[in-house]
């Protein structure tokens, strides 16, 4: 018994080496497969690394590009500035130059003026030319003058235009507030109106009722009276007063002979939820 049991453990110890050799041997190809996959990504990493530098090198390169470009622009500018500057001198030298030369035109123009003094004296002595130029001249001052005076009678009409212009609008707003006011108080008129109309019909209503409360008595006191001609019925209604003490019957005039007051209530203020208008 104790071999058998040795044999037995012996047995079950081999199936045991044997499912660890086989774990062994599974482990060591998830090992196997572990390390191909660390040495691929070692190569993708590289990869990505090269490419990095690439990236690094041509963003390098973009740089000195944009830096050289900056140096072009700004020497671009520094020519344009220049060449203003150029101009600008230039501008102000032909400027003076063109001051000169007016100053020698206007010499220019007094020495022709006094030529032409000269000229119109030499001219004067036709008496019937200088006196038509003369009536000329006169017609086209007293003209000048005509459009003068029509131009400030026409300024003045427009600065009047332009103050009524500004009164009309200034009027405008206050009547815009003003009609925007009455809208206002019409729309609360308005509730106000409801509001009385809807109390009028509550208030006719309760007239009527208390008319027909009024008929109906009355038809009871003429009913009582037709009741009293009646033995028979002044019997039963002995036997009925017997049997209801205290209770006695309404006597009141016909509608015809006399009107029966009714009071009228009404609201001195207005309804609630309507506000009061000014």
């Amino acid at each position: 018994m104790t071999l058998n049991e040795i044999q037995a453990q012996m047995e079950q110890h081999d199936v045991y080496d044997a499912k660890l050799r086989q774990e062994n041997v599974e482990l060591g190809d998830k090992l196997k497969k572990i390390i191909e996959q660390y040495a691929l990504r070692e190569e993708h990493i590289d990869k990505v690394f090269k490419h990095k530098e690439l990236q690094q090198q041509l963003i390098d390169a973009k740089l000195q590009q944009t830096t050289q470009l900056m140096k072009e622009a700004e020497e671009r500018h520094q020519r344009e500035r220049e060449f203003l500057l150029n101009e600008t001198t230039e501008t102000r030298l032909k400027f003076e130059e063109l001051k000169q030369q007016e100053s020698q035109l206007k010499q220019q123009l007094s020495l022709y003026m006094d030529k032409f003094e000269e000229f119109q004296t030499t001219m004067a002595k036709s008496n019937e030319l200088f006196t038509t130029f003369r009536q000329e001249m006169e017609k086209m001052t007293k003209k000048i003058k005509k459009l003068e005076k029509e131009t400030v009678v026409w300024r003045t009409k427009w600065e009047n235009n332009n103050k009524a212009l500004l009164q009309m609008a200034e009027e405008k707003t206050i009547r815009d507030k003003e009609h925007k006011a009455l809208q206002v108080k019409l729309d609360r008129l308005e509730k106000l109106c409801r509001a009385l109309q809807t109390e009028r019909n509550e208030l006719n209503k309760k007239i009527e009722v208390l008319q027909d409360k009024v008929t109906v008595l009355d038809g009871d006191a003429l009913n009582g009276d037709f009741l009293k001609t009646d033995p028979a019925e002044e019997s039963s209604e002995g036997i009925s007063e017997k049997k209801h003490p205290g209770i006695q019957p309404i006597t009141r005039p016909l509608l015809s002979e006399e009107p029966v007051p009714v009071q009228k209530t009404f609201s001195t203020g207005p309804p609630s939820g309507i506000d009061s208008v000014d």
